[in-house]
């Protein structure tokens, strides 16, 4: 019989690679399958509150140079 996959433990760095990609919003469905065993949901949420911080940040210091 073979041995059903180890869940790891959650990774923080798995979820920034995550949600990294679900903001480009390219995915295989084997990574995808991957990350729902092995990254933990406070971490997503954690990750994709920071990313949208910084892309907002990112989109008003353009908006000022360009404006400025």
């Amino acid at each position: 019989m073979s041995q059903p996959a180890q869940a790891r433990p959650p990774s923080l760095g798995r979820a920034v690679r995550a949600v990294a990609w679900s903001f480009i919003g390219i995915r295989k469905n084997s990574e995808y399958q991957q990350d729902l065993r092995s990254v933990s949901p406070a971490h997503v949420l954690a990750v994709a509150l920071l990313g949208l911080v910084l892309f907002v940040g990112v989109l008003i210091g353009f908006v000022h140079w360009v404006a400025g």
